[in-house]
Order: structure tokens, then C-alpha cells, then sequence
């Protein structure tokens, strides 16, 4: 297709998309970058974050977590270590997690647990605020 660039997005459990779309704005680790039809080819890590896709004036939006991105003219592929959908969010269960996240942080006693913590924290509150973006 003319116009639209191929996005593959791909976990360890399954091949979460794969569709033909105008553009993709993703959570690289040096800041956040758009990638449309005949980029220039790049490989960059991610870090936790929203990855965005429009297809025509429709904005569909996933959580990612860690990963690469390899970028071509016509495809960008994801490997993520953890992506999902908005729709498939379970904001009960990603309330919980921060709260637990929150609880941990401020029991924390060393360095490497309080780090842990907030990691676990910027996921769930990702996981929120894509999942309430549906």
C-alpha cells in the first residue's frame, strides 16, 4: 500500500499487531519518536511507555514495556518484552498493582528494592492511563 507503513508488534507470548498504518509515535529510550511511510532505517531500545498507531484519523494506543524497535522504509517492527492493548487493560488490577507499588516504595530498605518498586509503579500507572484512554 501507498502511504502507509507496515507495524509488526511482537511479545515473547504472541504477535500482538500487525497491520499497515499511516503512523507510529513510540516510547524510545533517548525520548519519544514518530515513524512514518519511507523513514530512514534505525534500531533503538524502548523504555516503559505509550506506544501510538493511526490508521486514517483512528488513534489506537498500547503499553509497552522495554523493548527494540527496528525501523525501515515501509515496516517497523517492536519486540516488547510486555504490550498491551488499551482494551485489554484490566484498570481494577492495574489500580492494585500501583497501590502495591506505592506500598512497596515506602517499605523500601535498599536501593535496589526501592528501584524495583518504582519501576513496577511507572508500569501500572502507564497501564492506567492507556487503559482509560480506550
Amino acid at each position: 500500500m501507498a502511504g502507509t507503513i507496515q507495524l509488526d508488534i511482537v511479545t515473547p507470548e504472541r504477535l500482538l499487531v500487525s497491520e499497515a498504518v499511516d503512523e507510529v509515535i513510540a516510547p524510545g529510550s533517548e525520548g519519544e519518536f514518530g515513524v512514518l511511510p519511507g523513514h530512514c532505517r534505525f534500531l533503538t531500545t524502548l523504555r516503559i511507555g505509550e506506544l501510538r498507531y493511526r490508521q486514517g484519523e483512528q488513534w489506537k494506543r498500547l503499553s509497552v514495556s522495554w523493548g527494540f524497535a527496528e525501523v525501515e522504509p515501509r515496516r517497523i517492527t517492536v519486540l516488547a518484552d510486555i504490550a498491551e492493548r488499551a482494551e485489554e487493560i484490566d484498570l481494577p488490577r492495574a489500580e492494585a498493582a500501583a497501590k502495591t507499588a506505592e506500598l512497596q516504595i515506602a517499605a523500601a530498605s535498599k536501593h535496589e528494592e526501592m528501584e524495583a518498586a518504582r519501576a513496577q509503579l511507572e508500569k501500572a500507572l502507564l497501564r492506567l492511563k492507556v487503559g482509560k484512554r480506550r
